[in-house]
């Protein structure tokens, strides 16, 4: 059900060997994508390439800076070059400044507000704008991105990026319906908490770790293979019929009240 051999995929967002973009990255190789890895910068790029060397055929690397819609364009027409078409698309990227996570959300600023929104909401629309005429000379296609609970719930030190975590969700959703009729679905994963590098940035994050694993149904969290094999799903032909959704895969921590 989550087979993608022979399909074209482009990755954005693999910072680390813990990072989810990477989890799922690898999912796809495994299931037999043809990829492109996007990092943000050259700082990640080094890393980038000392993991895209351990995939089982070899990746096209391109540096993206989502901040800059040109640098957008570089990365679909390298898409272009390399695939010709385009299968599917995995935004894994998020960004608030430490400032912005640790202080109370009264006093986020609006270069802070305007900077969060940008990277971890607005650029999922760039890209799905990109993605589109690459899809359709497929057939159609699938984008998936990653949110988590904080969009729907207050957590501690989460601040303005659980309202960046809101509006992608919004987004999916506004995508979902814009690009349905070119066959095209957007989804979301939202995770429960893991230790990557995004979470490092949050006081207390061991605290919500341990709450999840007293909390949950399954009395755990969750580890980053299980989020990719989600994804993974979501990616692949078995589930074509499934858009808009906001797919929990948090150990049902979700569905608790106590």
């Amino acid at each position: 059900m989550s087979d993608l051999d022979g399909k074209n995929g482009l990755v954005v967002g693999v910072a680390n060997k813990r990072s989810l973009a990477w989890a799922i990255a690898q999912a796809a190789d495994a299931a037999g994508a043809r990829l492109t890895l996007s990092y943000a910068n050259e700082r990640f790029g080094e890393n980038t390439r000392k993991l895209a060397a351990s995939l089982s055929r070899p990746a096209q690397l391109v540096g993206c800076d989502l901040s800059r819609d040109e640098e957008i364009e570089s990365l679909f027409q390298a898409v272009e070059g390399e695939h010709g078409g385009l299968d599917f698309l995995v935004h894994g990227v998020a960004f608030a400044s430490r400032e912005a996570i640790s202080e109370p959300f009264t006093q986020t600023t609006r270069a802070d507000f305007q900077q969060a929104l940008d990277i971890s909401a607005y650029s999922l629309v760039a890209l799905a704008r990109g993605a589109a005429p690459l899809m359709e000379r497929r057939g159609g296609g699938s984008i998936l991105t990653l949110t988590y609970l904080g969009s729907d719930r207050v957590f501690p030190n989460y601040n303005v990026m659980g309202v960046a975590k809101a509006a992608l969700e919004a987004s999916v959703r506004y995508l979902a319906a814009d690009l349905g009729p070119r066959n095209i679905r957007v989804n979301a994963v939202s995770a429960g908490p893991i230790k990557t590098l995004a979470a490092a940035g949050i006081s207390g994050f061991s605290r919500i770790l341990q709450h999840y694993r007293e909390s949950a149904p399954l009395r755990r969290t969750v580890d980053a293979a299980e989020v990719a094999d989600a994804a993974a799903f979501l990616l692949a032909p078995g589930s074509r019929a499934v858009t808009g959704e906001v797919f929990m895969v948090d150990a049902g921590y979700h569905a608790t009240g106590m």
